[in-house]
């Protein structure tokens, strides 16, 4: 795989990145995978504090020199974003993913100093602009992707994007095994993100409820919520999923109404739903909101972060 276009993007012997995940991902993950021939990133929102979030990078650079990066939520919802992105180029990782907001300020201040930035995208339109951006490489963010996924299947989006733009296409979402890396290789994808089967790790730190749910269930209890962000999120449909329903609530249908209130309230509606799911992550609650994509049709069992890249490489 070396001749691989992932190799001038973060330059391991695979071409997987482990999707960086709301209050999932973390260090121990990183390293483990690093160790294993794929990359990692962690979203800077999983520490609390910037001394936290140094201390992180510092331990994984203190492990390995391989790359890793680094995933900034860019809108005006993530007030830590300017020191987030500070730190990032202080402690000059390697790449950085944006999500939901313009990459513009990320990709002039990164890549004057050589740090790669890929962009999440759902769509053409958007995958142009960060193009036109400066942007490395685009994360194309598929339908069956888990937590906040697209609108398109992979087979569709991958192949559009790839024939449009000049830059790298890295395809995100439904890959539980190595054969589905193949599938989107083929379609001209230059490597994939990996989310969902990293989640029952023995390395993740979520509850182990949690990790058995995600061995116990399968694609057919995926399903797309609003309630937990504003926007598209795809859960377990637990009882308690089931019971509170999945369809927009009173706020939502206020937001649509009201362009005004429309920032406030899903800034609102975001912060109350992610406050729930991260109680349900780390710790025992009968209110279970378990993000997840369907991915978990291929978890079998909880293992090592490097069992898990171990298979998704094992026929490359």
């Amino acid at each position: 795989m070396s001749t691989s276009p992932h190799t001038s993007l973060f330059n391991t012997t695979y071409p997987i990145i482990m999707a960086p995940m709301f209050l999932i991902s973390n260090a121990a993950m990183v390293k483990a995978a690093l160790d294993h021939g794929i990359t990692g990133a962690i979203p800077a929102l999983n520490y609390r504090t910037d001394e936290e979030f140094r201390t992180a990078i510092d331990e994984i650079r203190a492990h390995t020199d391989k790359a890793f990066g680094i995933n900034l939520i860019v809108n005006k919802s993530n007030v830590k974003y300017k020191k987030q992105l500070q730190t990032c180029i202080e402690k000059r990782v390697d790449f950085i993913i944006t999500s939901l907001g313009s990459p513009e300020e990320c990709i002039n201040a990164a890549k004057p100093l050589g740090i790669k930035v890929f962009c999440d995208v759902i769509d053409l339109k958007y995958a142009l602009k960060v193009q036109a951006l400066g942007a490395d490489a685009v994360i194309a963010v598929n339908a069956e992707a888990g937590g906040h996924c697209g609108n398109m299947s992979g087979k569709d989006l991958i192949p559009m994007l790839v024939e449009a733009l000049d830059i790298p296409v890295i395809s995100a979402g439904g890959v539980s095994e190595s054969a589905d890396v193949k599938k989107a290789l083929a379609l001209g994808a230059a490597a994939v993100s990996v989310g969902t089967v990293f989640i029952a790790s023995d390395e993740s730190p979520v509850s182990s409820d949690y990790k058995q749910a995600l061995v116990d269930y399968s694609a057919k209890d995926i399903v797309l919520t609003t309630k937990m962000s504003g926007s598209h999120l795809t859960v377990i449909n637990t009882p308690y999923v089931q019971s509170i329903g999945t369809e927009a609530s009173w706020l939502e249908r206020l937001m649509k109404r009201n362009k005004w209130l429309k920032k406030y309230i899903k800034m609102f509606i975001a912060l109350r739903g992610m406050k729930a799911i991260e109680n349900a992550a780390n710790k025992a609650t009968y209110k279970t909101v378990w993000v997840a994509g369907p991915s978990i049709e291929g978890v079998h069992s909880i293992d090592p972060v490097g069992a898990i890249a171990d298979r998704l490489t094992s026929d490359l």
